[in-house]
């Protein structure tokens, strides 16, 4: 039987044994898939996954328990944050603007129907084959809701990169859909 979020989170905050090992159990494939979507490559996901865990775990005195779910939330921010960490710190972010007296092409997004007919595992592929920087702001944007101003802060850029981030991000993943649905 699984323990409440709050006698789990309070578990894990008086370093109870049990109470981490059912946290990782219970929520270490959802983080895994925020890993996947920042690393872009599984070896490096499961770093970033460790190194969350050991985050979540000593944080546990800033978590407070806001009913059902705030648990997870706050468990994929941390996790967030330790993947936008590791990108910085590797200076893996490759952020570039585009030229001020240059008009991005229009590169119209496929309708939702056609993307409905690529399978999840195909789109999470293309997504972790976008260029870091890409991946990151699209992630961010699109996944995590985050403002183009809050991404910018995040990441240490302008508001403006993470715009044309997250215009470059979508027009090759558009490419990448249309390429899939002629050739299937």
């Amino acid at each position: 039987m699984q323990m409440d979020e709050r006698i789990l989170a309070e578990g894990c905050r008086e370093g109870d044994g049990a109470a981490r090992r059912e946290l990782y159990d219970r929520f270490a494939g959802r983080l895994m898939a925020v890993c996947m979507r920042y690393a872009g490559d599984r070896a490096t996901a499961e770093d970033l996954l460790h190194d969350a865990f050991l985050k979540i775990y000593g944080a546990f005195g800033k978590f407070s328990y806001r009913g059902p779910g705030s648990l997870r939330a706050w468990m994929e921010r941390v996790t967030v944050n330790v993947a936008l960490e590791w990108l910085r710190g590797r200076n893996r972010l490759g952020m570039t603007e585009l030229d001020e007296g240059r008009v991005a092409a229009t590169v119209a997004e496929p309708a939702v129907s056609d993307v409905e007919q690529v399978p999840r595992e195909v789109l999470l592929r293309f997504v972790s084959e976008l260029p870091e920087g890409y991946r990151a702001v699209f992630n961010l944007y699109c996944i995590e809701e985050y403002s183009h101003r809050e991404i910018a802060r995040m990441l240490g850029i302008n508001e403006k990169s993470s715009s044309s981030q997250l215009f470059r991000a979508r027009a090759l993943l558009a490419r990448k859909i249309r390429a899939y649905l002629e050739s299937h």
